[in-house]
């Protein structure tokens, strides 16, 4: 039972260690093997994290592709709808009201990378000036106010 878990845990760590401290036979082969365990460790993380960049950086890729086909997919229909209008003798639609009609935001219609995830926000009518009473005070400096 020991066995099966050093071998599946340590069983390549252990016999290149051991193969290495034969080759080089050290003054400490203990200390030597503890520092190459040390030294190996580092080494299996170093690669582990790189592999886990590299697939990171697969995903954005294929992200950006997929952002990018959409924009193109966008483009292709606002083309189409613009011809359709033309032949109808219509004002043609421009691609920002297609996009707005598509109900997306600015960060799942463009093709960056860390476009700003913004929700829509809806401008309220402000008051007139005409609305809003303005109170007048007589001037300080006026004796005739």
């Amino acid at each position: 039972m020991e066995s099966l878990y050093l071998q599946k845990c340590l069983g390549t760590c252990l016999t290149q260690g051991l193969a290495e401290v034969a080759r080089v036979r050290p003054m400490d082969p203990i200390e030597y093997l503890a520092l190459w365990i040390a030294k190996y460790k580092d080494i299996v993380t170093l690669e582990q994290q790189q592999q886990l960049a590299i697939q990171l950086e697969l995903e954005m890729q294929e992200k950006e592709k997929q952002k990018t086909e959409e924009l193109q997919r966008a483009q292709e229909l606002n083309k189409e709808m613009s011809i359709e209008s033309m032949t109808r003798g219509e004002e043609p639609i421009l691609s920002e009201e297609v996009m707005m009609d598509s109900g997306k935001t600015l960060a799942e219609i463009s093709d960056r990378y860390g476009a700003p995830n913004l929700s829509r926000v809806e401008e309220l009518d402000e008051p007139m000036l005409s609305d809003v009473s303005i109170k007048t005070y007589p001037r300080r400096d006026c004796i005739s106010c």
